[in-house]
C-alpha cells in the first residue's frame, strides 16, 4: 500500500513509486524537452509533413476522381493540407525567426556587457600611476 503524500500540493500521480522511479530517471530529458523551444519546433516539422502529406494525397484523390462527394473530401484534404504547411512556413518567418534572431542578439548583449564588467573590475584593480 502506497503512503499518502503529506503535502496537498504534490499531485496524485506521485504517490506511486513507479511514478517516482520513472521521474528521476528522466528528470533531465524532460526539464530539456520544456525549458527550450523543442516542443515548438517539433510541432511544427510534424505539421509541415501532414499538411505537405496531406496535400500531396488530395492531389492524387483530385485526379483519379471525377466528381461527387469523393471528390468533395479530395478537394478538402488537398486545400486542408496546403493551409497547413503554408501556415507552417508562415510560423517559421513570424515566430521562429525572430526568436532565433532575439537570442542571438540578447547572447551578443551579455558578452559586451560582461566585457565591460571585467574591463572595469580591472581598471579598479589597477595601481594608480605617479604620485
Amino acid at each position: 500500500m502506497t503512503k499518502k503524500p503529506e503535502s496537498k500540493d504534490i499531485p496524485p500521480m506521485f504517490t506511486d513509486e513507479r511514478a517516482l522511479a520513472w521521474m528521476e530517471e528522466h528528470l533531465t530529458d524532460l526539464r530539456k524537452s520544456v525549458s527550450g523551444q523543442r516542443i515548438l519546433y517539433e510541432s511544427l516539422v510534424i505539421g509541415f509533413m501532414v499538411g505537405l502529406a496531406a496535400q500531396v494525397g488530395g492531389y492524387v484523390l483530385l485526379s483519379s476522381v471525377s466528381g461527387g462527394f469523393v471528390g468533395l473530401l479530395a478537394d478538402l484534404l488537398h486545400a486542408f493540407g496546403w493551409s497547413l504547411w503554408t501556415g507552417v512556413v508562415v510560423a517559421v518567418f513570424v515566430q521562429v525567426i525572430p526568436d532565433v534572431k532575439r537570442r542571438q542578439i540578447k547572447q551578443a548583449l551579455d558578452a559586451y556587457e560582461a566585457l565591460r564588467r571585467d574591463k572595469t573590475q580591472a581598471d579598479g584593480n589597477r595601481p594608480e600611476k605617479g604620485g
